[in-house]
């Protein structure tokens, strides 16, 4: 087997989640996710601590890019605004990598009660770094958190209508989804009046 190949971190989740989707996430073992990926235990280690943290890989870039968009927003831009900014800086970054992993990710986390916890949790991380983004623009902490939770629901919604497998027509960019799941999600805030 050879010590190196190129994009390993890319082959170990997808070697994972095809794992997870065959046999299951608790019969999954790291040599098996490492065999299938063609990689050895040690380049798993290297990139994973567990096979826990393939599914959360993308967590801290994916709020890092969200903050990244709100801070970067215009000075007179509204908390919504800045969070959409947020929204268009993440999505922008995702690829047809990301939308193919899509349906093999939530197979996994919907079959597993552990995974769907740690999922909540990526959820509420992704919320919190908009809220500091958006507390350091001075906006007040109770309008930050209405904010960054419409916020984390658009990218999850719009994420889901992207890499929705059943789609016949061509899923176009993350953005156009999490943008109009956005606006869906503004509209319905302001009924709830």
């Amino acid at each position: 087997m050879p010590r190196w190949k190129p994009d390993a971190r890319q082959r170990l989740v997808v070697a994972a989640l095809g794992l997870f989707a065959e046999q299951g996430y608790d019969d999954t073992t790291v040599a098996q996710i490492s065999e299938r990926a063609g990689l050895t235990r040690s380049t798993f280690f290297r990139h994973f601590a567990d096979k826990r943290e393939i599914l959360t890989a993308g967590q801290s870039a994916l709020s890092r890019l969200l903050a990244e968009g709100i801070e970067t927003a215009p000075d007179d831009a509204t908390p919504m605004t800045a969070v959409a900014a947020g929204l268009e800086r993440a999505s922008g970054e995702m690829t047809s990598f990301n939308r193919e992993l899509g349906p093999l990710l939530h197979a996994a986390i919907e079959a597993n009660e552990e995974l769907q916890e740690r999922n909540a949790l990526k959820s509420i991380g992704m919320a919190a770094a908009m809220v500091e983004a958006l507390k350091r623009r001075d906006v007040p902490e109770p309008a930050a958190h209405v904010a960054a939770e419409l916020g984390v629901l658009a990218f999850r919604l719009g994420f889901n209508r992207w890499a929705d497998p059943s789609r016949d027509e061509d899923p176009g960019e993350l953005a156009t989804h999490t943008r109009a799941a956005f606006a869906e999600l503004r509209a319905a805030a302001a009924e709830l009046r």
